[in-house]
Order: structure tokens, then sequence, then C-alpha cells
């Protein structure tokens, strides 16, 4: 190991112990890190990248996982079987971490000012009041608004984006020698990420810092890395420097990757369609509380007097920043929280219904949520999960009818039959999405709304998603409201796009019409953060 290398490691293997059988997630891998330097892992959901990247830290639920073979040296420390203290003087100190799916990374009973500041005063022994005032700063370099005013926040008060810029933060807090980033910018929307990636560069250059990007976004892996490792079930296919691998790709499967990009929608929605959904200067406004009393000081207007109208169907993208108010929009159709304004679902009124009075319409709305570990039970089997709607709505069929439909729907989203007896945690983050959108499935709803549906997935495992919605869409006439910060994926499948900022809409139109020619600055400047975020010569982002 040469004095300028920070990471070593040489034929890696981890494997896991199910029941009475072995599965191989990684087999015999071999790669290092320079200090200071940027290098990439890449590849499908399910390909191992996670698991070697967790390896590092020896975060595992070791004895279940472990190493058949090889070595892991940060800095020449060996942390195959190091002590724990070892461990905890590395962690959290000298590599930092940024986890893909936040809200299971966040504790939910702590605030964002308590979580941040624990590893300031773990490994920096700060104050109290110089963690507050580093905990400030961080949060603004990772551009979250009125960062003071968040403190006291807890994760479910944030949005998707936010609460994954809150792991960023937490991440950078203590200036590491190495930052693992593992799918960094997976819910952040296009504006953010743009801002993210500079940050990450910055940083890296004013402190010397090494980067390890896990992406499925090969975009981002053009930005920022300077030597790629491309990794297909367990093992790297392909290995070099990133202009090398994307100029002259010599495995078939990196070819593949490269070549996965979303396409713009091409054929035309149905004409002279009934409009299946209306809505009505909807509102969603959150009390501020504050004083001895708990009054009401102020409002969040998350849903701000927004009107749409979706004809059967149809695909209606919403798109805009995290925090936006797409989410709260879409929940509030739904009639998950509270609103004012009407809703009119195939001309029924659902403001005023009972639970009793909405149930039998639940069948016929669905919902894909954003976060798809958060959404599954740990506690039911794959199976179990996407029979529930079946259960409570057609609860006259039976059993085995259910297990034939459930396989159906498996399989329409791209799965095995046979997973269905497995449970969440078995299931990489791309495949518990596709158990997501199985479940939304199953019961054949007229209205699905989709929010950020493939945010989690790699692009080929994204334009294979994007396939099934479409050819879905047009077998059952589905109706889509599908919520998204990428704009790409967005004009791969919408017919119309809403704009939201700070909870209003401020353009709508045809899909081309608002990405080939947006009206409003907010427009234009998600649009060319989506589709002209560049990398100069030097590897600094710009938008």
């Amino acid at each position: 190991m040469t004095q300028s290398r920070l990471v070593d490691v040489n034929d890696l293997s981890v494997s896991f112990r199910v029941g009475n059988r072995t599965v191989e997630a990684v087999r015999g891998v071999s790669f290092h890190i320079e200090k200071g330097e940027t290098v990439a892992l890449v590849g499908e959901s399910g390909s191992g990248k996670s698991v070697t990247a967790l390896s590092l830290l020896q975060l595992l639920p070791y004895p279940r996982a472990f190493h058949p073979t090889g070595s892991i040296r940060i800095d020449g420390e060996e942390m195959i079987g190091a002590r724990e203290r070892t461990l905890r003087s590395i962690r959290g100190n000298r590599v930092g971490m940024i986890f893909q799916e936040p809200m299971t990374s966040l504790n939910p009973l702590h605030t964002v000012e308590k979580q941040i500041a624990e590893t300031l005063f773990v490994h920096r022994g700060m104050s109290r009041t110089q963690a507050r005032a580093r905990v400030i700063e961080l949060l603004g370099l990772v551009g979250i608004p009125d960062a003071e005013r968040r403190l006291g926040f807890y994760p479910h008060q944030l949005s998707g984006g936010q609460r994954q810029r809150v792991m960023i933060a937490m991440a950078l807090a203590n200036e590491p020698d190495l930052l693992i980033a593992d799918e960094p910018t997976t819910a952040v929307d296009v504006t953010i990420q743009a801002q993210i990636l500079t940050l990450l560069k910055d940083l890296q250059t004013r402190l010397g810092m090494a980067l390890l990007i896990i992406t499925h976004e090969l975009a981002i892996v053009q930005k920022l890395a300077e030597r790629i490792y491309v990794m297909h079930r367990g093992k790297f296919v392909e290995e070099g420097a990133t202009r090398e691998i994307f100029a002259h790709p010599q495995h078939e499967y990196t070819r593949m990757l490269i070549a996965s990009e979303p396409k713009p929608r091409r054929d035309a929605p149905p004409a002279g369609t009934p409009v299946i959904l209306e809505v009505k200067d909807l509102k969603v406004h959150f009390p501020v509380r504050g004083g001895f009393f708990g009054r009401t000081r102020d409002y969040i207007r998350a849903v701000d007097g927004i009107s749409l109208t979706l004809h059967e169907g149809h695909t209606l993208g919403i798109v805009g920043e995290s925090g936006s108010g797409k989410t709260t929009l879409g929940l509030a159709i739904l009639r998950l929280i509270r609103s004012d304004g009407s809703i009119k679902f195939r001309g029924t009124e659902l403001q005023g219904l009972t639970f009793n009075q909405l149930r039998p319409l639940r069948k016929d709305i669905q919902i894909v949520f954003q976060d798809p570990y958060g959404s599954l039970s740990p506690r039911m089997s794959v199976g179990e999960i996407i029979a529930e709607g079946l259960v409570v709505h057609q609860p006259r069929i039976t059993y085995d009818e259910r297990r034939e439909r459930v396989a159906a729907a498996l399989i329409e989203v791209g799965l095995e039959p046979e997973m269905m007896d497995r449970y969440p945690h078995e299931f990489s983050g791309g495949q518990r999405q596709r158990i997501s959108i199985a479940r939304a499935l199953v019961l054949k709803p007229r209205l699905i709304v989709l929010d950020e549906p493939t945010s989690a997935l790699d692009r080929t495992v994204q334009v294979q998603i994007l396939d099934l919605l479409r050819g879905l869409r047009e077998r059952y006439n589905l109706t889509y409201l599908f919520i998204s910060h990428d704009l790409k994926v967005v004009r791969s499948i919408a017919d119309r796009v809403v704009v939201m900022r700070n909870g209003k809409i401020v353009e709508e139109g045809l899909c081309e019409q608002v990405l080939n020619h947006p009206q409003t600055p907010y427009a234009a400047a998600l649009v060319k953060a989506s589709f002209d975020l560049v990398a100069d010569n030097s590897g600094v982002v710009g938008i």
C-alpha cells in the first residue's frame, strides 16, 4: 500500500446466511482509493454496491453477514476483525457516510439539531453553543432554507429531499478524510442536486477529502469521478478512467448502462376522454405553534390554492423542488391528510365523505410512496403486503386466487413469483420500490398517484418501470398523477406538466411545451438543471 493510498481492498467477498443456505453478495473484488481522489462504484440495484460500501466501515449485520475472503485497509488500518474502539474512532470521524434511505437512517424521535450535533459531541467535544452554530452552518451548506428555524424539526416534518440533505450534513460534520456517498442525490431535486454535487466537489478540494460515490446515475459519475468500477452480480466487470470508460466501454453490461436513458413520450394521449379528477382551490396549511400555551403563531402553506384537471387515461406530471408541496398535494387528493377545497373523483366530491364512505373508492385510487422501505411492513411477507388490498376490497376470492394475482403483479413489475414468501429487508432498494408498485397495481385501480416511483431505481430499471407503467396505462386505461423531481422521467411518461413552487402552481401546460419552452424563470431553471447540467474540463459542476 502506497503512502498516498487511503483505502485498499483486496479479494473482498461478502456472504449472508439465509436460513440453511448462503447467499454470495460480493465475490472477490479488489479496489483502491487514493487520498483526495473521487472513485465511483456503479451498477444496478442488487449488484452489491451498497454491501461493498457498508463493509468498509463494518456496518453489515454480523454474524449473519460475513467475509469468506478479503482485506480492507483504511489508511493502513485493517477493518475486518478490528476492535470496536478502533471502528468507533473511524466511523463518522475519519470516514463519513451518506446512506441511501434517509427516513430509515434518521432517528424519528430526535430533532435535526440533536442528530447532527451528536457526532460533534462525540468526536469534537464541542459545547452545545458551538455545536448549534456548526449545525446551522452545515444545514446552510446543504441548501436547507431557514436553517435555524428547522433545528427543532423531526424527520417526518421534512420532505424526502430535505431529509437527504440532513444526512449529508451529518456525514460532513467532522470534515472526514473519506466520504462514502451511497446514492447521495436519489431523493434530491435537480437544482439541489447541482448544488450538492458542487458542494461535494468544493469540500473535496478544500479538505483534500476522498470520495467514494455509489450510484446508478451515470451523469453524476461523469461529473465527479476520476475512476469507475462497474459492478454486476457481485463482481467488477470493468474498471478504469471515467473518460475512457464512457468513450470506449468494453463490457456489454457497461454499454447497456450507458445506453439506458428515459426516452421522450412518443404516443399521443387518448382524446375526448372524461375528466377523472378535478381539484379546485385546494389548500393544506400546517399551523406553527409556539409560546407557553402552544398557540398558533403562523401557518406553513404547503399547498396554497391549487386547481387542476386530469382526464381519464392521461398522465399529469407534478414537478418542483423538494418542499414545494408536490407530495402534500398528492396526499391531500387521496384524503390522507386534511385539506380545504374541492376534490372530485369521477364526479364524486371526496371532501366531506366519512371513512366508511371513502372506503369503496380506495380500490380505485392507489398510491406508490417515495420511500419503499418505510411504506412496507417489515413483519409481513411480500405476498401478504401485495395481497392486503385484495383481502380488504375483494374478501370473497380464495387464498389460491389471491396468490395467483400476487404472482401476476410481481411478474408485471419484473420480479419472480417465488419472491412473495420473502420479506422486505431481503431486497435491494430498487426491488422494494417494484414491490410497492405491484401492491398498487394488484387492484387494477383507475387512478394511481406515483410519488417519485423511480427515484430509488437505477437507470436500466427506471426504463423498464416506465415502459411497464406506459403498457399498463394503455392496457387498463389507467390514469397517473406522477410526482417527480426528475424531468427526464416526467418527459418520458407525462402528457401535461404542472410546475409547483412554495405551494403554488407557477406554470402548467403540455409536457413538451413546458420542458422545451418554459415561460417562467423558475421553470426555466428547473429545465436547465435537468437537461443542461454539465461538467467542464476541470470537473467542477456548473449549471
